[in-house]
């Protein structure tokens, strides 16, 4: 979250850069003004609080004298209590306001760069630029959909991973399991190389650290909840990404500058409810609830940050380019910035039957958007600071593996099987060049149905022309 500060004048903040922050995100400007009058109301409060304190200090100097003069105290006894209640009930009245105004806080996006396209639209995200292989032509192919290819190589089990799990249930098998452990052990092994840490974190988080690290709609839309008992502090909740618990591990800690930056790779089995996504990416394993995620996550100095930004975004296009894999690099517009995001770059591959670059990596800059919430700061303390010092939290997709696994076997594909990538032939039993396709696909299957509909438009345009040709005789 922002700091307070950053709204109140006198603190040295700047409500009206705080606003046009808001406006680029098309957000509610009107919520920061709502927070500075909770700020005032809060702090008017706590003074009428101290002010009846003072009352209360005044009073219990008489019952003292009295008490020395052995004179009766009844009557100011009870002025005492009577001034300790209107003192508690005022205090439990700031207390209130300062929670509100802490909550609404929290609502208020982090500032928007100033090198972000500002657009609402996400049709309008920005291209910086693209790459591809001397020799491939990004262009749509007539070829298998991935989970098409999938399929043939007896690589996943859709049908019996729905019946036990429901919507987007699905069993990796033979080598399309090993094809993704090849590309977790590959891209743990790519970031070790380039000094990170690698780190396996929990799979679950206690609901007052989730709540530190996620948005409250995510709670809804994305996140799975595990109740052991009727206390909500023992509630749990699976995690949406690595992300979550490796920015958590550092919770409340005071880091030293020469421990910096703080380099995980992290690795974990991620869980999304999919909630908000109905109907979107249904085939195949592209867009499930249950997917493996390689992510770079650093802990940095402030000013860093920005040059760890460009070095995780190259770590990932340079992933993608031992794969030979084709992609964009997109900026993302500021209205679709999640609230902790101060810039985001998407990375979007190529899928040739789908004809369309789709995201296979995000990363964002959170300054100190979390790691206030979180308590995350570094140096030394000075007399002289104004303001606390935070470290710079940043993460970057390196691999989802299941989404990267449907992006090689489209790109990768050939008549009687796939290629596999050479980067990840050392992982797999038996360092395969080629897996053959080991069995036919069943009846109008995606590619079939597409090929259908094309044929059918083929004809209607020619039946439509031939019409045109008639009635000009």
């Amino acid at each position: 979250m922002l700091d307070i500060a950053d709204l109140i004048p006198e603190r040295g903040g700047d409500p009206k850069k705080v606003k046009e922050s808001q406006r680029r995100r098309f957000a509610s400007e009107e919520l920061v003004d709502e927070v500075v009058a909770l700020y005032e109301d809060a702090r008017r409060t706590r003074y009428e609080a101290t002010q009846v304190g003072s009352r209360i200090n005044a009073v219990q100097k008489e019952i003292g004298m009295k008490k020395r003069n052995k004179e009766d105290a009844t009557d100011l006894l009870a002025e005492k209590a009577k001034l300790e209640e209107e003192k508690k009930a005022i205090e439990d009245r700031a207390v209130q306001c300062e929670q509100l105004r802490d909550r609404r806080l929290k609502t208020i996006g982090n500032y928007v760069d100033d090198s972000v396209p500002v657009d609402k639209n996400e049709d309008n995200n920005a291209v910086l630029r693209t790459w591809a292989p001397p020799d491939v032509k990004v262009e749509k192919r007539d070829c298998l959909s991935h989970h098409e290819v999938l399929y043939r190589l007896d690589g996943y089990d859709p049908e019996r991973g729905v019946k036990i799990v429901g919507h987007r249930g699905y069993c990796l098998t033979g080598y399309g399991l090993f094809l993704n452990l090849a590309l977790v052990n590959y891209g743990l092994e790519f970031l070790f190389n380039k000094g990170y840490k690698p780190n396996q974190p929990p799979h679950f988080m206690l609901r007052n650290y989730m709540a530190k690290t996620a948005q409250l709609e995510q709670f809804d839309e994305e996140l799975y909840k595990v109740t052991e008992s009727e206390d909500p502090s023992t509630d749990k909740y699976l995690i949406a990404t690595s992300e979550q618990p490796l920015s958590a591990l550092h919770d409340g800690e005071w880091i030293l500058e020469k421990e910096l930056p703080i380099k995980y790779a992290g690795y974990s089995t991620c869980y999304r409810k999919e909630a908000g996504a109905h109907g979107k990416d249904a085939w195949g394993i592209f867009r499930v609830h249950q997917f493996e995620k390689i992510e770079q996550f650093l802990i940095t100095k402030p000013e860093e940050s920005w040059k760890a930004f460009d070095e995780m975004i190259d770590t990932s296009e340079e992933f993608y380019k031992s794969l030979k894999i084709p992609y964009q690099v997109i900026a993302i517009v500021s209205g679709a910035l999640n609230n902790a995001a101060s810039k985001k770059l998407d990375l979007e591959a190529w899928f040739p039957f789908q004809g369309e670059y789709k995201e296979l990596v995000s990363c964002s800059n959170c300054t100190d958007y979390q790691t206030r919430e979180l308590d995350i700061r570094f140096g030394s303390k000075k007399l002289t600071d104004v303001k606390k010092n935070y470290c710079h939290a940043l993460n970057a997709t390196l691999c989802a593996t299941e989404r990267a696994l449907c992006c090689i076997l489209e790109n990768y594909q050939q008549e009687d099987g796939i290629i596999v990538p050479e980067v990840l032939r050392k992982y797999i039993p038996g360092n395969p060049e080629f897996l053959p396709y080991v069995r036919e696909l069943p009846k109008d299957t995606t590619s079939q149905k597409v090929k259908a509909k094309g044929g059918k438009a083929d004809a209607a345009k020619a039946d439509l022309a031939k019409g045109v040709e008639n009635m000009k005789v």
